[in-house]
């Protein structure tokens, strides 16, 4: 399985947390590497319409600033298009994701699999310990880590071509039924910052407190 975790590598605060996500990845035998992200710099709006990707769904949020959140949906969508055409199965983390325990292998799943603990909102535990549907909320809990099979990635793809939108919303049982969750989740969220979410977006953070960062 290839790991790669988003960093915005031109600001050390990505880059410092990435580092921590990498260490904390090796310790359970996990070996990850640094996936440059897409940033506003790079015109996300211009490679959104180069891809013929709608942009209506990031418009007018109240929670996300929506280039930022452009920005993100396409780094993660770089990391499907490098599972699909490397038919590997890939783990795909951001950069604040933080490993407190191992995954178990291998992982019994036909498309994608959540890894992450639920980093904001409310939230339902899943009924057994091991691969779960996806239980915890109707979208993914908070997209800082999965694991995604080339069959998936390639499904994400196409999907995204007429239903893209923030990734852990995009994630969503009424777009792919069959997806998954493991649990205990291995994987949590240690932030002090965002790069995508307005304030109004991150009051729902189960790490927001009065010194966390709009970066």
């Amino acid at each position: 399985m290839q790991a790669y975790v988003i960093t915005i590598m031109d600001e050390p605060k990505s880059v410092q947390s990435a580092e921590r996500c990498i260490k904390s990845a090796k310790r359970y035998g996990v070996d990850v590497e640094m996936w440059p992200a897409i940033t506003p710099k790079d015109d996300p709006v211009k490679i959104f319409e180069d891809k013929g990707l709608p942009t209506r769904k990031f418009e007018n949020s109240p929670y996300s600033r929506p280039v930022n959140a452009m920005s993100a949906f396409l780094s993660h969508r770089s990391l499907w298009e490098k599972c699909f055409n490397d038919k590997r199965e890939t783990l795909i983390l951001e950069h604040d994701a933080y490993f407190i325990d191992s995954i178990k292998m291998p992982l019994f799943y036909s498309r994608v699999i959540s890894l992450g603990k639920p980093s904001y909102g409310k939230y339902y535990n899943p009924v057994k310990f091991g691969e779960n549907p996806l239980t915890s909320k109707a979208y993914f809990p908070g997209a800082h880590a999965y694991v995604m099979s080339p069959v998936g990635a390639k499904e994400a793809l196409n999907k995204s071509l007429s239903g893209a939108m923030p990734t852990d919303l995009f994630f969503n049982i009424e777009y792919f039924p069959e997806l998954m969750e493991l649990y205990p989740w291995p994987v949590e969220v240690r932030e002090t910052f965002t790069t995508i979410q307005k304030v109004e977006g991150s009051l729902a953070k189960h790490m927001y407190n009065e010194e966390y960062e709009i970066v």
